[in-house]
């Protein structure tokens, strides 16, 4: 552990470094109607042709599919959900008919559908109590695999189903708590990944042959605890890909052979890899690490190792950071999309000729792309001596002379990571005048195994002191007024916003919860029943509803609402099925018996997060107008 800390001190990042110029800058403002015309793609699959890409997008102001033209052009919109995302899964393999996804209103049920180029719809996966999600096409493409729960809402099964629609055919039982991962290309062997703890699971292969389930990771020594995690099986079927942390900090990535049982070390950084996968061809091995809040992508020949360039900004890219790959058919092309501080846009690169060519353009035309402001990373010391890093976002017109109020901004999870890219809510933000601290306190990934186990047993206490802690840091810059400080999150991260203002009620000035915990028992009680193994896990990291009910209620803000004294916004979705609305409900009621000012938004069609473009219109105008009534007196 010391040595840790003591690695990680040698990374501080010197308050001065972020002092602001002596000369205020001129800030151009923007509404929430211009940020939100920026558009948001996700996911790429290219047509058999190689002609289109098929991505997600809201350029329609709902989560719609479109198929991008490879050679320029306007994306066409092929679905017309007004309502529930439509996220796009892929191409079939040998036509222009495509695989989405979709629920009702967020409620996370999804199902997949196929729409053919007459414009039917199916859906291929009907029930009324069922989740079914995409695993993987064929490698012979005559099908292909999904997970589904229709048999037992605890455990997710997989089938396979032929590219006519015809009957689907159960592969594999899921009798013991695994999740599964991929599906070899004889289709032989099922990966399994075996959660027994937040920072401890296996590896294992089912073999469909003689129906036996194997443990091919390492056994870790007993009182340690290793976290092992399935990649890919490689294209020629003789290997599997996994990643594991054993006997270090950051997770390296090893192959194991099916046949000899042999397990070889394939690639090791000094940060974490995070995933690795093949091109559909094969001879192209994508590794992703996350390096200090950035992921960034390396690619290989898959045979040899040996290192692939990416396009760089030499060939026409602009500054940023190169993910989410995939190739065509044959190869050539390879999409990807590319971006930092604004949105990512898609680009499509032929690997013969070197051509780049980018296809969309997301950031709204009413912005200028200098007034996106860029993440810092920036470290302090917490209250005891532990490191904790996190990205800096620092208004144009921030400087000694014209202080600027702040707001601490705590990630999701509560296991996750703020990372470097591109953030509606906070470029609105800090657009508006607002600094915001978006901090990885304890118990974030992507800073090593030690790191993340910090707050095991402590949520709300010792991860809730470190955003706490960073206010040193946030008035040392000399730029950001101390007494003019929130804090605002998501999911954990709304827990989060609700423990400060219950445990730490004098620490900042007022609070905005979106669809955070006020109740661990209630919630951890509630978890779907599809959360499986990770449900388990939660219950080992937080605590067991039934035997820490006392420590639960600790914890809990609901039990102690009347320690509020600050200010609190809430927004919740109608449909969360993780933090349940009555999560929201019931503090909102405690805190208006107190008298404190607090003000709440329930949002229909919604789930756990907010997907539709009119929700969050709502969202940020009420999210800034409760800070600029807080914290600049407006």
């Amino acid at each position: 552990m010391k040595t840790i800390l003591r690695a990680l001190t040698l990374l501080l990042v010197p308050v001065a470094a972020f002092a602001a110029p002596a000369q205020q800058e001129a800030v151009h403002h923007y509404t929430v109607d211009q940020l939100l015309a920026t558009t948001v793609y996700s996911g790429s699959s290219f047509s058999p042709d190689g002609h289109k890409i098929l991505v997600s997008s809201s350029k329609s102001g709902a989560i719609n599919v479109f198929a991008i033209p490879v050679d320029g052009g306007e994306p066409v919109q092929l679905t017309d959900s007004k309502v529930n995302a439509a996220n796009a899964e892929g191409y079939y393999p040998a036509d222009e008919r495509f695989l989405y996804s979709s629920d009702q209103g967020g409620n996370e049920q999804s199902h997949l559908y196929v729409k053919a180029p007459d414009g039917t719809v199916r859906d291929l996966t009907p029930g009324d109590k069922l989740r079914a999600t995409f695993l993987s096409w064929r490698h012979d493409e005559k099908g292909f695999f999904f997970l589904s729960n229709e048999r037992d809402p605890r455990a997710f099964d997989l089938y396979e189903m032929p590219l006519d629609g015809g009957p689907k055919k159960l592969l594999y039982t899921n009798n013991g708590g695994y999740q599964i991962i991929d599906v070899s290309p004889d289709r032989r062997w099922v990966s399994l990944d075996k959660k027994n703890t937040n920072a401890d699971s296996d590896v294992y292969l089912y073999d469909r042959t003689v129906g036996t389930t194997k443990l091919i990771s390492p056994e870790a020594a007993q009182g340690t605890e290793v976290d092992n995690n399935s990649g890919p099986f490689s294209p020629d079927g003789k290997s599997l890909l996994y990643t594991t942390d054993q006997g270090a900090e950051f997770a390296y990535l090893m192959r194991y052979d099916l046949a000899t049982g042999e397990r070889r070390e394939v690639l090791r950084s000094d940060w974490g890899v995070s995933k690795a996968n093949y091109s559909r061809n094969g001879r192209v091995l994508v590794v992703a690490v996350n390096r200090d809040g950035h992921q960034e992508l390396h690619l290989f020949d898959a045979a040899t190792l040996h290192p692939m360039e990416l396009p760089m900004s030499s060939k026409g890219l602009p500054e940023g950071f190169v993910s989410s790959v995939d190739f065509s058919h044959d190869g050539k092309l390879m999409a990807f999309y590319n971006g930092s501080s604004a949105p990512k846009d898609l680009w499509v690169s032929n690997r013969e000729t070197g051509q780049v060519r980018r296809l969309t353009h997301s950031l709204s035309a009413d912005i200028d792309p200098a007034d996106i402001i860029e993440a810092e990373v920036v470290r302090f010391k917490s209250y005891d001596g532990v490191v904790v890093p996190g990205l800096l976002y620092k208004p144009r017109d921030a400087s000694p002379a014209h202080k600027v109020p702040a707001v601490v901004s705590v990630h999701g999870g509560p296991g996750d990571q703020s990372q470097v890219g591109y953030n509606e809510l906070i470029q609105f933000l800090v657009n508006h005048g607002y600094a915001v601290y978006a901090i990885n306190n304890r118990g974030s990934s992507g800073y090593g195994k030690t790191f993340y186990s910090l707050d095991d047993r402590k949520h709300g206490n010792a991860d809730l002191d470190d955003c706490v802690e960073s206010k040193k840091m946030l008035t040392a810059t000399g730029w950001i007024d101390p007494d003019r400080i929130a804090i605002l999150g998501g999911s954990y991260g709304g827990y989060m916003v609700l423990a400060a203002l219950t445990f730490r009620p004098q620490e900042f000035k007022a609070g905005v919860d979106l669809y955070g915990i006020s109740n661990w028992l209630r919630t951890l009680q509630s978890i779907p029943a599809w959360w499986g193994p990770i449900r388990t896990a939660l219950f080992k990291e937080i605590g067991d509803p039934e035997r820490d009910a006392d420590y639960l209620k600790k914890i809990s803000p609901l039990f102690h609402a009347d320690r509020i004294e600050r200010p609190l916004l809430v927004l919740q979705g109608a449909n969360d099925p993780r933090v349940l609305k009555a999560e929201s409900d019931t503090i909102v009621e405690a805190v208006r018996k107190k008298g404190v000012p607090v003000e709440y938004l329930i949002f229909e069609n919604e789930g756990h997060g907010f997907k539709r473009r009119d929700t969050k219109e709502k969202a940020f105008t009420a999210v800034l107008g409760f800070l600029d009534k807080y914290l600049k007196g407006a």
